[in-house]
C-alpha cells in the first residue's frame, strides 16, 4: 500500500498542478483506483467537487463485504471513507460525503455490496437513461468513467465484462448533455484491456465517448 501511495501521489500531484494551470485533468488508468488520486488532486487545488460514477460494478466494497478482497472493487467505498483508509491517508484524502457521490448503472454488484449502496447516502441511478432527466448535482462535477460500463456486446474488451448495460450511444447522450453543463471539472477513466479479443473496437468507442464528455469529438 504504501508504494502505491507514492505511485498515485505523484498522480494527484499532477492532477493539482494541471487545475493550477488553468486546465482540466483527464486521467487515463488501467484501474479505477486511480480515482482516488483525481480526487486528492483536485482538494490540493481547493476544487470541491461532487463525484459521478459511471462502471459495471459498484467499486462499493470493503474488506469485510468483499468475497475476493480484490482492492479494485474498493475505490468508490474508500472515497466516502469506507473500509482500508490507508491509501486514502496516504494520499492526504478527505472523504467524500455520500450525499455528493452519483454512482451510474453498477449492474454487477456483490451480494453484500447491494445492501451497503442500498443503505448508503449516495444516489444509485440504475438506468444510465434516467441522467437524462435529472438535474445535475450543483458546482464542480468531478466524472469517473469505466468504460466496463458499456454493454460487452459493443465494448468486449474488458477485464470484468458484464452483460448488458447502457449502449454507446446512450452514453454518448449522457456525456453530451454532461459537457454541455461546462461543470465538469475532471474526467478519469478506467479503460480496455488493449491485449483483449475486440480491442481495436472498445478503444475506439472508449475514445469517442471521451471526446464527447470533454467537448472535444
Amino acid at each position: 500500500m504504501a508504494r502505491m501511495g507514492v505511485l498515485y501521489g505523484e498522480l494527484a500531484s499532477r492532477v493539482a498542478a494541471v487545475l493550477a494551470a488553468g486546465e482540466r485533468p483527464v486521467s487515463l488508468a488501467g484501474d479505477c483506483l486511480s480515482s482516488l488520486a483525481v480526487m486528492a488532486g483536485l482538494q490540493r487545488a481547493g476544487i470541491d467537487a461532487s463525484l459521478l460514477w459511471f462502471d459495471a460494478h459498484g467499486d462499493f466494497n470493503t474488506p469485510e463485504t468483499s468475497p475476493s478482497g480484490f482492492l479494485g472493487g474498493m475505490p468508490l467505498a474508500m472515497a466516502a471513507g469506507r473500509g482500508d483508509l490507508r491509501l486514502v491517508e496516504a494520499l492526504r484524502l478527505r472523504p467524500i460525503d455520500e450525499a455528493r457521490i452519483t454512482l451510474s448503472d453498477a449492474r454487477d454488484l456483490d451480494p453484500q455490496e447491494r445492501l451497503a449502496v442500498a443503505a448508503s447516502r449516495m444516489t444509485h441511478i440504475a438506468d444510465v437513461a434516467d441522467l437524462l432527466q435529472r438535474p445535475l448535482p450543483g458546482g464542480p462535477l468531478y466524472v469517473h468513467f469505466d468504460t466496463d460500463i458499456v454493454d460487452a456486446a459493443e465494448s468486449p474488451a474488458q477485464n470484468y465484462p458484464v452483460a448488458g448495460g447502457p449502449s454507446a450511444e446512450l452514453m454518448a447522450q449522457v456525456f453530451r448533455q454532461l459537457s454541455r453543463s461546462a461543470s465538469v471539472v475532471a474526467v478519469s477513466v478506467s479503460a480496455w484491456n488493449p491485449r483483449l479479443a475486440g480491442a481495436a473496437q472498445s478503444r475506439r468507442i472508449s475514445m469517442a465517448l471521451i471526446e464527447t464528455l470533454l467537448g472535444t469529438g
